[in-house]
């Protein structure tokens, strides 16, 4: 049976992404967690996050989990959300700039002023419904309509400097990374939790994935 680990830094929405994955996983156990030996025995590891990055990796370092999110990222299906997605690259811009974990090489970058098609200016966090154009053929995609729309909260996105790593985009109003991958790791900017039925099938191809991007 497999085990899914929610990582606890104090930091994510741990109670709609648990009960999100309970509903999707009829024979797997869900913990949420910030003992390390929990979360590298599990078979699965969520990574969630909202909140400032500044304080997101210094909880992380509290708790001596930047090493333990850096092995689990290597070993088994590993699945980070928002913020979760964000400090998997080497540098934000965000409090007047935070090194992270450098998992995907790039940066995270605030969003700037800017209008939509008929003048109107975007409001920053970009926050509520969008279309994510799927940009690869990915395990986690699966059953999931392409351009179907993710719940987003975020005032900052992915920049990786590998283009090839981007599994779908997203508009505000240019084009920007709105789902990673690479090996055994997928991110995504938006809340799956949070998406009704496009990202609770997202949750299900999670728990049911094997690790193998394709």
């Amino acid at each position: 049976m497999h085990r899914i680990a929610v990582i606890d830094y104090g930091m994510g929405n741990l109670r709609s992404v648990s009960k999100a994955l309970e509903a999707v996983s009829n024979n797997a156990s869900v913990v949420v967690t910030s003992d390390p030996q929990t979360i590298l025995s599990a078979s699965h590891v969520l990574f969630p996050g909202v909140g400032a990055i500044r304080d997101c990796m210094a909880e992380l370092k509290h708790l001596e989990l930047e090493h333990v999110i850096k092995q689990a990222a290597q070993e088994k299906p590993f699945l980070g959300i928002c913020l979760g997605m964000q400090a998997l690259l080497t540098h934000s811009e965000e409090n007047n700039g935070v090194n992270t974990l450098d998992i995907f090489t790039g940066e995270v970058k605030l969003f700037q002023p800017a209008k939509n098609a008929d003048g109107e200016k975007l409001k920053v966090p970009h926050m509520g419904w969008n279309q994510v154009h799927q940009t690869c053929s990915h395990p986690l995609w699966k059953g999931i309509e392409q351009n179907s729309r993710f719940y987003f909260v975020h005032s900052f996105y992915a920049v990786p400097e590998d283009k090839q790593v981007i599994a779908g985009t997203s508009a505000y109003p240019d084009d920007f990374a709105a789902a990673l991958y690479k090996d055994n790791i997928f991110a995504a900017q938006f809340h799956p939790e949070k998406s009704q039925r496009a990202g609770l099938q997202l949750l299900e191809n999670f728990v049911n994935w094997d690790g193998q991007p394709s």
